[in-house]
């Protein structure tokens, strides 16, 4: 059952008082108990600018929430990958700072040391921005480097393991193999088993200057036959083209540097071992990297949604700055009941507005659904 919250504002008017306490207790009350919890989110007051500017950085704030809750998304995805798709075990490290992500949601208090609150808030929106943008590069720059040496590790263990259309060929005897003189050369070919007497027919009219009867089978398993034919070298390209046509695999030598068998596969064997050792720091390195992206990120994140219910309560419900915001948690299902019992209970605060744009966006509202008051619905896996 997926988690789902709605994030909150109300003018702390809606309590005969005007109370932030009892604002938050009328909110508390208007959620059913079966469909959610509500929680106390704590946004203080920044320093509040021009109205125009106000306008300009709601908008800069919705692009940079969403843009936040993207990069959550895409280091989770990489944790995932990094524990080779046990959801379990990447759940387990999906904490910011020391808490699970639900937990800190629902502990939440502005981090005024790192974000002061005393800077004007287009400084703390750039600041944001700058620190999700360094998290989203660094995390995909080791993700990227871990993934190519990853690659190469696999693709150097097929050559071992692999069928004769990809495995190394070190184990062959090049001196019993190879012909290779000014004009001949021996081409190496991995034919599908049930291909051999096709290719046996036709290999000697592939192409101009074949000689005729040298193929020869060097090697065989479940899947392909390994054979060597030799030809003119002029007309190798024209060969190896018209193999491929039919599907049958040319093979490069093993020892085309003049290496005997043992020592290739002694170089193979060391180069496995060496992307072995380095996939392994690398990967440790970007779980590292990527536990500490998400804390980041998420952080990032939940800074710019209180950030944004600020400015978008003082567009709404204007100033001075006497709101409280609550964070309620629901799930999936119970999310159009909780949305219900609130526009019941504050419809009131649209006024006219209500009535006429109950299908159209509206400051403070996830697009295409409008409602009366400041609210944000979002997901948590």
């Amino acid at each position: 059952m997926s988690t789902k919250y709605l994030l909150i504002s109300l003018p702390t008017n809606v309590s005969l008082s005007n109370d932030r306490d009892e604002a938050l207790t009328a909110l508390r009350s208007t959620i059913p108990q079966d469909a959610g919890s509500t929680y106390d989110f704590k946004v203080p007051t920044f320093k509040i600018g021009a109205l125009d500017a106000l306008l300009n950085q709601a908008d800069e704030l919705s692009k940079l929430c969403n843009d936040s809750e993207a990069v959550v998304g895409k280091v989770g995805e990489a944790l995932v990958q990094l524990f080779e798709g046990d959801q379990d075990k990447a759940r387990q490290q999906r904490n910011v700072g020391d808490k699970p992500i639900e937990q800190y949601l629902q502990t939440f208090s502005w981090n005024k040391v790192k974000y002061r609150i005393d800077k004007p808030i287009a400084e703390l929106i750039q600041s944001l921005k700058k620190e999700l943008a360094s998290i989203d590069t660094d995390v995909r720059s080791k993700l990227t480097t871990y993934n190519t040496t990853k690659s190469s590790l696999q693709a150097a263990q097929r050559k071992t393991t692999g069928n004769l259309s990809t495995r190394s060929l070190a184990f062959l005897d090049p001196s019993d193999t190879y012909t290779d003189s000014e004009y001949l050369t021996t081409h190496l070919i991995a034919v599908p088993k049930q291909q051999t007497k096709d290719f046996l027919k036709s290999y000697e009219s592939l192409a101009p200057m074949t000689v005729p009867r040298s193929a020869r089978e060097l090697a065989a398993d479940k899947e392909f036959a390994l054979y060597s034919v030799t030809g003119f070298k002029k007309t190798a390209s024209e060969f190896q083209h018209k193999c491929r046509e039919k599907r049958w695999t040319p093979r490069e030598s093993a020892h085309v540097n003049g290496n005997s068998s043992e020592s290739t596969s002694e170089a193979e064997a060391k180069e496995i071992s060496r992307l072995e050792q380095e996939t392994q720091r690398l990967g440790g390195e970007a779980l590292r990297l990527a536990r500490t992206g998400y804390s980041e990120a998420a952080m990032t994140w939940i800074h710019a949604l209180a950030l944004r219910v600020f400015v978008e309560t003082i567009l709404r419900y204007g100033l001075p700055a006497e709101f409280v915001a609550g964070l309620v948690r629901t799930t999936g299902k119970a999310t159009r009941r909780c949305r219900k019992t609130l526009d019941g209970a504050f419809g009131y605060l649209g006024g006219r507005a209500a009535e006429g744009k109950k299908g159209g966006g509206e400051m403070g509202q996830e697009e295409g659904e409008w409602s009366a008051y400041v609210c944000y619905e979002f997901g948590v896996d």
